[in-house]
């Protein structure tokens, strides 16, 4: 799925095209806002993450204009302002849907999930957290390997968590530093690889399940076949 993303703020931009594209879209970029509708027009994308300001120019402006075009693409709003008067009108002027900065990757990623299966009716399925021997009590935020109690500071622990929950999943970095480090910043660290070392030491007992590098994409907790 093609999506545009519109954003004066070249690191955030940057950001979102790494961690969507990770997550298989196509993704095209634009930090013009008068550019914006001659790229929809001739990139035909399915969806826009479309920041709210540009400078003093208002990018909910554009909204009616479009949503005129044939095929008109899907529209989440991305915005600092988070007041209700704002958002109706947002909403009001032809966005489908609102995120408010700062904001978690998943949550985007999410939504942007929602919005596709607006237009092409694909069911949501739902992932529970035993993985083969693996099993997390989220309650009592306690992961056991085969019966036995894994030992985890928080970090660790919410990183098996997001990994659980997505098990079989590539995760990027992006999405990585996003959820468990609450960060948007460049992903030009090794703290990621740091915590997916200890992960592997403490799960290197089992050789069920594993968490494996795929060069250039991410991460993923797969259990063997």
């Amino acid at each position: 799925m093609k999506i545009l993303i519109a954003d004066d703020e070249a690191p955030l931009l940057r950001f979102l095209s790494r961690g969507l594209s990770a997550e298989g879209f196509e993704c095209i970029e634009e930090s013009a806002l008068h550019n914006l509708v001659t790229r929809i027009r001739h990139e035909s994308p399915a969806i826009i993450v479309l920041d709210r300001m540009f400078g003093d120019e208002d990018s909910v402006e554009l909204l009616p204009a479009i949503k005129s075009l044939p095929h008109a693409p899907m529209v989440l709003l991305l915005t600092a302002v988070d007041e209700v008067r704002e958002r109706v009108n947002g909403l009001k002027q032809g966005a489908d849907d609102y995120l408010c900065k700062p904001f978690d990757f998943d949550e985007l990623l999410a939504r942007i999930t929602a919005l596709s299966r607006r237009a092409t009716n694909t069911p949501v399925t739902q992932l529970g957290l035993t993985i083969g021997p693996l099993n997390i009590d989220d309650e009592s935020r306690i992961a056991t390997l085969s019966g036995e109690e894994i030992t985890l500071t928080k970090l660790e622990y919410d990183m098996l968590y997001y990994f659980a929950e997505n098990a079989e999943k590539v995760l990027s970095r992006e999405r990585i530093l996003s959820r468990v480090w609450r960060s948007h910043s460049d992903p030009l660290t090794n703290v990621v690889d740091v915590y997916i070392s200890r992960l592997r030491q403490k799960l290197h007992s089992s050789d069920a399940i594993f968490i494996e590098t795929l060069r250039g994409n991410g991460y993923r907790l797969t259990t063997r076949k």
